[in-house]
């Protein structure tokens, strides 16, 4: 991921002001995987991300801009094939509703960007009840021994 955001002028995990990119511009910092999912909204393959089966103690960053989105111990093994988590940072991400592909549903995107991390569902455990369920291009890592 170091190399993609040595290039991405607008990635930062400190500033919070809302950024303003046209998606040509994004296309062309981003990698064509990343730019797909978080500028396009595609999806990963199920079962191919590499936060998918992950477990280590961090906090979950926007791949895009750096917005912090999500700490480890929110994530759990829904079996979905996507990373999965029961709770959000709420500075962090935003909602719109989504009647792609002939279904209703949710789509979670980073507020600082608005980039499309995945969608949010209610079937997830305790306490909240919901699953985020993200795409691991659109997330970066950073493990709590590096901070």
């Amino acid at each position: 991921m170091q190399n993609e955001t040595e290039n991405n002028p607008y990635y930062s995990r400190t500033d919070k002001e809302k950024l303003n990119v046209s998606n040509d511009e994004w296309r062309k910092i981003l990698s064509p995987d990343l730019y797909a999912i978080a500028r396009e909204a595609a999806t990963e393959r199920p079962f191919t991300g590499k936060y998918n089966e992950f477990d280590e103690l961090g906090e979950y960053y926007c791949a895009v801009c750096g917005n912090h989105l999500f700490r480890s111990n929110s994530k759990f093994s829904s079996s979905c094939g996507w990373p999965s988590f029961f709770e959000a940072d709420k500075s962090g991400v935003s909602y719109n509703r989504d009647s792609s592909h002939g279904m209703e549903r949710i789509e979670v995107v980073c507020k600082r960007c608005n980039s499309h991390l995945g969608h949010v569902f209610n079937d997830g455990p305790p306490p909240t009840g919901t699953r985020y369920c993200m795409n691991s291009v659109s997330l970066e890592f950073v493990p709590d021994s590096e901070k």
